[in-house]
Parts: structure tokens; C-alpha cells; sequence
């Protein structure tokens, strides 16, 4: 496999030019410059309302429904009309499990996990003012997975909706959605998978994962500040609308977009598709844009292992971390989001420590808390979180290592 070229890479990303190391990827990636420049020309060229009969009118229209269609292409949606985009996945998510609420009858159960952000465990659990019965999934304490066995002992012929993330925000741990969605399915219920924290590690690929409901944050995959859920399109037009009154249980996806798309930032949207086709072409890749946009992941996972090994490395060899997650990265089973404590140091000192360096990490659940609190973490201040990108270099987790060796025995 061809390498990335770092230099080229991270020419990309203007803000990678300051002084400062990002390693808090996982809380918001950096923006590439050509998202930033579409989102300046639509301001600047296209400020208008859709749906006129005047030309500009429609030529921003049309930069919109690109939008969608890239949006599409980058998740492989069979229609682009199954794209709905809101302002982040927690509002996504809201706005689904609202439009659930009508439907759901009393007993119906519904499946959450203790692991994920609560994004996708708040919504499910207000469906219980309607009679639902929200049972956890809750993860092993001594693997730190969510077993299979335990959810199969949960499944039930009254489950219609289980809930999960792709990868864990703390553990890092990418979770086996396929085998679960067969599962639930076969039970006769329905998915809805978070990817937030996997979608700027692996192609999102809504048809292979099996799941019904696919949702994530672009701004965590070199984007901005803006979010996508795709639902089968039998799905959604299943449910009722959210929109203004005259606007129909058929029209998809405006019936989820209340007051519409954000019209800019999905026209930004275009520039990461645009991104990931070009790097995947740089790397010798050809064929369609998936195929290529699949080697350039394919690459950035390669990157990736590299920098989370190394970093785990040195946190395998310090006695007093316990490492909050998959300790190696050579199994291609954890994306480089890695989560540690140290014994008797709360977290939040090791980081603020870190800020001195001028580099960026994290303390804190990270809206995982359901875990944290599990996992009986709460009193550490949290974890210490480190979540690499594939812009990151290894002289990066070198700089960031010697800060840590000052405050971790």
C-alpha cells in the first residue's frame, strides 16, 4: 500500500500550519480548506432562497441537491432522497426518535447500549413516555466489548428498535454492526447506528453495516459543523412529517429538515467527498469514487495504527495507566481514539498539564457518561482522551509523549 504524503495531506488543513498539535480529533476534526472556500462562494454567489424560477434561484438549487447526491455517493445510499442533514447528530436524532413517538405502542422494547455518546441513548429513552420498554445493553466490564451473548439474551419477538454506536468514543473499540443487525432483524427490529466516532476512520458504507438508520457529524470528518442521518427509504417514508402542515409524509427528506438545509454548509459537504477522491487517486487508486475514496481510508487506517501503537506503546509500559480500551492497535478492531487513567492523578491535571505543551487533548466522559459512570471513572475527573487523525505525524505523539513522561511514572 502507498503512503500517505503527509505534506500534501496536511496542506489541506490551513490550520495545521499553527503551533498547535490536535489530538482532540475525536471532538471535532480540523475543516479542510476546500469546504471552507465552498461554504465562502455559496455566501458569496448563491445567498438566496431555493425553489424560485429565477435562474440564480436555481443554480443554487442545484449546488444543494449536489450537496446530496455527493453526500450519498460518500455513504453509498442507494437515493440521495434517503440523506437527511441537520445541524448535528444529536438534533438528527431527536428529530428521528420524535417522529418514531406517534408510533410506538406500549411494550414495545427498545435496545440502548451503556457505551455510547448519549446522542443515541436520549431520545430512545424518552420513547417510554409511550409505553416503551428500554432495556441496556451494557458492556462487559472485564472485556470491555459489547457481547454478543448478552444481547441475544436481550432480543426479544417484542424488540423493534436496538441502538449502537460503530465505534466507541472512549474505548475506541469499532463494534460488529453487521452481525447485530442480522440479528436484531431476524428478531424482526430495526438498527440505528451512531458512526460518529468511525466515520472519519472508516468509509461509512450504510448498505453493508445492515443498519436501518445511519447518523454522524461531519465536522468530525473534516467538515462543518453539520450532521447526516440516512434512513431506508421504506423507513422514512413511513413516518409521519415534522414539517409545516402541508408538507406530506411522502416529501423526503424535506419532512425531517424543518426550516430546511442549511444551504452552505451542505454545499461545503461537497469538498470532502471531493478530498477523499482525490487523495484515494494520489495514492494510485482508480475506479469509481467509492473505490477510491476506500483507498484513501484504507490508507488513513494504515497511518492510524501506526500513531495509536506507538502512543499505546508507552502507555503499556507505564504501571500506574490503565488503558480504557483495546491495548494495542495491530488488530484493526479500535480506530485511534485512545482513553486512559492514571492511579491516584486525577485526569484533568495530566491535561492541563498537556496545555502547556500546546497540544490539544481532553479530559472528561465526552457525553458518554452512561459508561464512565459503569466503569466507575467518574471520581478520576473522567478519562485522559488522545484521538489521532490522519493528518497527525508520528513527531506529533513524540512531542506529546515527553509531556507526558514529566507528569506519568
Amino acid at each position: 500500500m502507498t503512503a500517505l504524503n503527509l505534506e500534501r495531506i496536511r496542506a489541506e488543513f490551513p490550520a495545521l500550519a499553527s503551533d498547535t498539535v490536535f489530538l482532540d480529533n475525536a471532538g471535532g476534526s480540523q475543516v479542510l480548506k476546500r469546504v471552507a472556500d465552498r461554504v465562502r462562494d455559496y455566501l458569496l454567489t448563491s445567498s438566496v432562497q431555493l425553489g424560485a424560477s429565477y435562474a440564480a434561484s436555481q443554480r443554487a438549487g442545484e449546488k444543494v441537491l449536489a450537496a446530496r447526491r455527493a453526500v450519498a455517493e460518500l455513504i453509498n445510499a442507494p437515493h440521495d432522497d434517503e440523506v437527511v442533514m441537520g445541524g448535528a447528530t444529536t438534533a438528527l436524532m431527536f428529530i428521528l426518535t420524535q417522529a418514531l413517538l406517534p408510533g410506538v405502542k406500549p411494550g414495545d422494547e427498545i435496545i440502548v447500549t451503556n457505551s455510547d455518546h448519549e446522542a443515541n441513548i436520549g431520545g430512545w429513552m424518552r420513547l417510554a413516555q409511550a409505553g416503551a420498554v428500554i432495556k441496556v445493553w451494557e458492556v462487559n466490564r472485564d472485556s470491555l466489548a459489547l457481547e454478543l451473548a448478552d444481547l441475544d439474551r436481550l432480543l426479544s419477538p417484542r424488540t423493534t428498535w436496538l441502538a449502537m454506536t460503530h465505534a466507541s468514543n472512549i474505548l475506541g473499540t469499532v463494534n460488529p454492526v453487521e452481525e447485530v443487525s442480522r440479528r436484531v432483524h431476524a428478531a424482526g427490529g430495526r438498527v440505528c447506528v451512531d458512526a460518529v466516532a468511525y466515520a472519519p476512520h472508516r468509509l461509512v458504507d450504510v448498505q453493508a453495516c445492515g443498519a436501518d438508520v445511519v447518523v454522524f457529524s461531519f465536522y468530525k470528518v473534516f467538515g462543518p459543523h453539520y450532521a447526516v442521518m440516512w434512513g431506508r427509504r421504506e423507513l422514512l417514508l413511513s413516518l409521519p412529517s415534522l414539517n409545516h402542515f402541508f408538507i406530506g409524509p411522502e416529501v423526503i427528506p424535506y419532512k425531517l429538515q424543518p426550516g430546511n438545509v442549511n444551504y452552505e454548509l451542505s454545499y461545503g459537504c461537497i469538498g470532502i467527498h471531493e478530498y477523499l477522491c482525490d487523495t484515494g487517486t494520489a495514492l494510485g487508486a482508480t475506479g469509481t469514487p467509492r473505490q477510491r475514496m476506500q483507498a484513501a481510508f484504507d490508507a488513513f487506517a494504515a497511518h492510524e495504527d501506526r500513531l495509536a501503537e506507538r502512543l499505546l506503546g508507552w502507555l503499556r509500559g507505564r504501571k500506574s495507566v490503565r488503558i480504557i480500551g483495546r491495548p494495542s492497535a495491530t488488530d484493526g478492531q479500535r480506530v485511534p481514539t485512545i482513553s486512559f487513567v492514571v492511579a491516584n492523578t486525577p485526569s484533568e491535571s495530566i491535561v492541563r498539564h498537556v496545555d502547556g505543551h500546546g497540544i490539544g487533548i481532553r479530559f472528561g466522559d465526552f457525553y458518554a457518561r452512561r459508561l464512565i459512570e459503569s466503569l466507575g471513572l467518574q471520581g478520576h475527573s473522567g478519562v485522559v482522551r488522545v484521538s489521532m487523525a490522519h493528518y497527525n505525524t508520528e513527531a506529533e505523539i513524540d512531542r506529546l509523549i515527553r509531556a507526558f513522561e514529566e507528569v506519568i511514572a
